[in-house]
């Protein structure tokens, strides 16, 4: 298994999630957190985050929880499925995405990620496959 990756570590090796204004907060095998703020330029008709945000969001969790339980001798993953259910709109606040591995296999690792509203209330479900990478 790999070193474990501090927050700030997990934010640098991906400099997408930095420009849309992710932030880690927690990061471990067993589960990773990370926030995202609502802002105008992330929405889309009637102020709610756009769902290519959440699916950011969400994607960045899942590959830090999936790098985070690579077996020995991988050298990295890359998503090959991700399957999101959109079950509120975020229109204020943030959101906070917390990713936990489902599976963690020698060819590829499954993590579901909640995403919740400042308020606590599930926004979004989104379960990923990420392929291990030798």
């Amino acid at each position: 298994m790999p070193a474990a990756l501090s927050t700030d570590q997990a934010l640098d090796s991906m400099p997408f999630c930095r420009a849309i204004g992710v932030t880690f907060t927690a990061v471990g095998a067993d589960e990773v957190r990370a926030t995202l703020p609502w802002a105008e330029e992330r929405t889309t008709l009637g102020g709610a985050l756009h769902g290519g945000s959440l699916m950011a969001l969400a994607d960045g969790v899942g590959a830090v929880v999936a790098f985070s339980n690579l077996p020995e001798g991988a050298t990295g993953t890359t998503t090959v499925s991700s399957a999101t259910n959109f079950l509120r709109a975020v229109r204020d606040g943030h959101v906070e995405a917390v990713g936990r591995p489902l599976h963690a296999g020698r060819t590829t690792i499954v993590v579901e990620t909640e995403l919740r509203d400042a308020q606590g209330r599930l926004a979004a479900k989104v379960t990923q496959t990420q392929a291990v990478l030798r």
